[in-house]
């Protein structure tokens, strides 16, 4: 049986240390003239992370259903900041920053893991999750690509587009993509957020929330100028 993941642990502490120096480096090299390798080469993993993980899946006899399409929000996160990496497009580098920040850090934080290092799951869940992060902080930062004015209530209908579609594939696949089902047996935001399915209403609501904080910054700055 493969080892125990333990929210916090030894392995968890390792992850959350290694992002933050990848995060650095990676605004660090955005000043250089290697930025665009730099860039591109986070893009280009981000863009084989969900592959990948298929791949792992079926190496390891747990590729169903529920492992086999992109329809979580970090997948679509990641696809998203592969896209505004490589490409430099502006509706891309919002979707990585608004999902990046409001949802795939609550996922780094708190991981929905089971297993942990060295199981291949562990380092597909972290890959994802860290890359992500790092990208979502990074398209605002190193790239610069600021979220422009009407940013939060584009991501509220590409938001609420993906979820639509989500729920579609739930009810006729059985999943349980987005947790909008069920929630993660590990604790996180959800234990907070009402009984299944009401807590996907709470969601919508905590998303309109999360991206209007997110945006602020920028909004005094689009008013200043």
């Amino acid at each position: 049986m493969p080892p125990q993941f333990h929210p916090f642990g030894a392995s968890h502490q390792a992850v959350l240390v290694v992002t933050a120096l990848v995060l650095v480096l990676m605004i660090l090299l955005s000043r250089t003239r290697f930025a665009g390798v730099a860039e591109k080469t986070l893009g280009v993993l981000l863009l084989l992370e969900f592959p990948g993980t298929v791949v792992t899946h079926a190496m390891i006899g747990t590729l169903n259903a529920q492992t086999s399409l992109p329809l979580q929000f970090c997948d679509v996160a990641a696809i998203a900041g592969g896209l505004g990496l490589c490409f430099r497009k502006q509706f891309w580098c919002e979707v990585v920053y608004f999902f990046g920040i409001a949802g795939t850090l609550q996922g780094l934080i708190t991981p929905a893991l089971q297993f942990d290092y060295p199981d291949p799951r562990f380092f597909a869940f972290f890959v994802l999750h860290s890359g992500v992060t790092i990208a979502a902080f990074y398209v605002v930062t190193g790239m610069r690509m600021r979220p422009a004015p009407g940013a939060v209530w584009r991501m509220m209908g590409f938001s609420l587009l993906w979820y639509a579609v989500t729920a579609v594939v739930n009810l006729v696949l059985d999943t349980n993509y987005a947790f909008q089902c069920a929630k993660p047996l590990n604790a996180s935001l959800f234990d907070h957020m009402g009984p299944p399915p009401w807590h996907n209403l709470t969601a919508i609501g905590l998303g309109v929330v999360f991206y209007s904080v997110l945006y602020l910054p920028f909004a005094f700055r689009w008013r200043k100028d």
